[in-house]
This record gives C-alpha cells, sequence and structure tokens, in this order.
C-alpha cells in the first residue's frame, strides 16, 4: 500500500448521481471521476486525429471528442471509432444528419444541444439513432450560446439562464424516453460557471461534465480551471471532467488529472512533492523536478516523491512519502524509502538513482494491488 494513502479529513462526500455508460467507461455514480480532452487536429485526416486520441490516452485520457462538423467528417469518424483505445465523444452542433451519421458510425457519445438540432421530428430521429447504435448524449449548455428566448427573459447570460437551458433540454429527452444522458452547462466566468453547477447538480440526478470554458492559455486557463473545477469537485459536484485550454490536448489531461490528484479523487503516477527552492537548497531543485517528471511519464501506479533542496522539511516531508531525497550539503543528500531514511548518495548520480528507486517501488505497489 502506499504511505500517502487517504485519510478521514481528506473524504470528500460526492454527490450521488444516475450512472451512465459512455462506451465501456461509467460515468456518474460510484465510477471514478473520468477525465477527457478534445482533439484539435482537422477530422478528415484520420492518421493525425488517431494519433493525438492516441497520445491523449497514454497520458491518461478516459475519454476524447471529436469535432464533426460535415459529412466528411462523419465518414471519417467511423475509421476513428474503430482505432480508437478509448470511447469517443463526437461534438455535434447545428445540422442534425451528423448526429445520426455519428452514432451509426460508432461513437460512443454525441455533444449536442438538442435545442439548436431543429424541430422536433429531428430531434427524435438524433434520439432514436443514439438509441439503436447504444449511444449516450451530453447536452452541452453554454453561456455563449443560450437561446434567444432565455436571453431576453434574463437580459442577459446567467446562472439561472442556463439552468432552465439545460432542464428545458433534459425534458425533451426524457419526453422522447431517452436517460442515457450527461449534462454541462459552461462559461468562462468562474463565478457564473460555479452558480450554475451548483443549481444543477440540486435540480437533476443526471451525470454532471464539468468545465470552465475558454479558460484561457495553459497557465492562466490550468488556474482558472483549478479554481473553478477544484471549488465544484470539493463539494462533491462532476463526475467526468474537461480542463479547456488552448494548449496541446495531453496538457489538458495532465491538468485535469493533477486536480483531481489534488482532491484525493482519483490516483494516477507520481506525485511530486517538491519545494520552490531557496538559497539553503543543497542541489539544483527547478531542475531536478523538471527532469523527473520527464523521465517518470511511463509510470501509472499510484505513488509519491519528495523533492526537498535541504533539510528544515525534507525530512518530514519525506516520512509521508513513497521515495524521498533531501539535500544535506557537501555535494550529497539523503534517500528515504517507505517514510524511512535509507542511505545517501551524491547528487550527481541522484536523477538515475531516483528514477530506478520509483520503478522498483512502483512495481511492488502494483504487485501488492494485485494479490
Amino acid at each position: 500500500m502506499s504511505i500517502n494513502h487517504v485519510r478521514p479529513w481528506r473524504t470528500i462526500e460526492r454527490r450521488r448521481s444516475r450512472q451512465i455508460k459512455v462506451g465501456n467507461v461509467a460515468i456518474g455514480g460510484d465510477a471514478p471521476i473520468s477525465v477527457q480532452t478534445m482533439t484539435n487536429t482537422d477530422t478528415t485526416d484520420v492518421k493525425a486525429t488517431l494519433k493525438q486520441i492516441t497520445s491523449a490516452a497514454e497520458a491518461g485520457a478516459d475519454l476524447v471528442r471529436v469535432s464533426v462538423p460535415d459529412e466528411a467528417s462523419s465518414a471519417a469518424l467511423k475509421e476513428i471509432v474503430k482505432n480508437s483505445s478509448v470511447p469517443i465523444v463526437a461534438d455535434i452542433h447545428f445540422h442534425y444528419k451528423r448526429g445520426i451519421e455519428s452514432a451509426e458510425a460508432g461513437a460512443s457519445c454525441l455533444r449536442i444541444n438538442p435545442g439548436n438540432i431543429g424541430s422536433a421530428d429531428r430531434v427524435k430521429e438524433v434520439i432514436k439513432a443514439a438509441k439503436d447504435n447504444n449511444c449516450a448524449i451530453r447536452i452541452g449548455v453554454n453561456a455563449g450560446s443560450l437561446e434567444k428566448h432565455l436571453l431576453e427573459k434574463y437580459g442577459e447570460p446567467c446562472p439561472d439562464a442556463m439552468v432552465e437551458s439545460g432542464l428545458d433540454h433534459i425534458k425533451i429527452l426524457q419526453d422522447n424516453d431517452f436517460h442515457e444522458f450527461k449534462i454541462s452547462c459552461k462559461a468562462s466566468d468562474v463565478f457564473m460557471a460555479a452558480a450554475a453547477y451548483q443549481a444543477l447538480a440540486e435540480a437533476t440526478d443526471a451525470p454532471i461534465h464539468l468545465g470552465i470554458t475558454e479558460a484561457g492559455g495553459l497557465t492562466s486557463g490550468t488556474i482558472k480551471s483549478a479554481i473553478g473545477l477544484g471549488n465544484l469537485l470539493w463539494m462533491g459536484i462532476g463526475d467526468t471532467v474537461r480542463v479547456s485550454l488552448s494548449a496541446d490536448p495531453v496538457q489538458e489531461v495532465k491538468v485535469g488529472y493533477e486536480i483531481l490528484k489534488s482532491l484525493g479523487l482519483r490516483h494516477r503516477g507520481v506525485n511530486i512533492i517538491s519545494c520552490p527552492s531557496c538559497a539553503r537548497q543543497g542541489f539544483d531543485v527547478i531542475k531536478t523536478v523538471e527532469i523527473l517528471e520527464q523521465k517518470l511519464e511511463h509510470i501509472k501506479t499510484p505513488m509519491s516523491l519528495s523533492i526537498i533542496g535541504c533539510v528544515v522539511n525534507g525530512p518530514g516531508e519525506a516520512l509521508m512519502t513513497d521515495v524521498g531525497f533531501t539535500g544535506g550539503g557537501a555535494g550529497n543528500g539523503m534517500v528515504y524509502w517507505a517514510g524511512k531514511q535509507d542511505h545517501r548518495i551524491e547528487n550527481a548520480k541522484m536523477i538515475d538513482h531516483i528514477v530506478e528507486l520509483v520503478e522498483q517501488r512502483a512495481s511492488e505497489l502494483s504487485s501488492e494491488e494485485k494479490v
């Protein structure tokens, strides 16, 4: 068992939602909170799209969304679905035929706004295609594309308008006897999104897809998403997450996991605890952590590693991690194993040595889980 085990005061009581399946991934109920991203390649470029999906899946993505704006994309989707290692969500905005084609192509879920598809008959056709092909649906409400009548009613985008839109769309699906759906109500404004999600969580038992839409670049978007999604997750709200960044989709997956890991909601890979460094450091902490993050990306087993520059907090942090290294000056430092002092090693040999120890510890923990 990893030394960094869950303690009672870390526990988050999750909102109990209805569970659905998106392909082989359970969403809602007591299922783990899934992490997803979206490709930014031209969908008709099947090779490039599959390459991006594979990279996202290797980073830990449970689901990947692919945009289907035209008939050529629908045709490409069939090949993409067939060769993807994770369930594919088809992103549909306006044309109902793209939804039908995507369901028939094997998509595990359709991301739609039922109000944008058109007449009631067209909505029924999309729902029938989803039913016939065992395809779930995500109702995707966005503050930037609310219905005209709601904007007239409320005067501007606001949480009440977003929730009303979501509930109206839920009714459309339920009136057509369709219940395999999840819902999101995204906004780029953290306050608006958080308020909308809180109200939505009280109004429905549907699984909730969390996201702060158009959050920004890697740094600003990560911070905005961590604040918005982190607070909601802390309240127990959220069954699947997508961090929207103007960055490589792999970065979205990494940030999503880091948010969940920080709250003890998902455990995957090495959690590195490191100091910001100062004049007391016995080695270059920043560079060391940067190298270790790259060298340990292949580790999937949940475990902890502390990299601390000096003995002020180093020994204390190392007592709570699976592997640790604390700088001690004179060109060497102390290595900790399972929370205990083990041996000293030269700084120059430290990185490769730590990688070996982490791999060994991960193998041990993985074996324990299988017993």
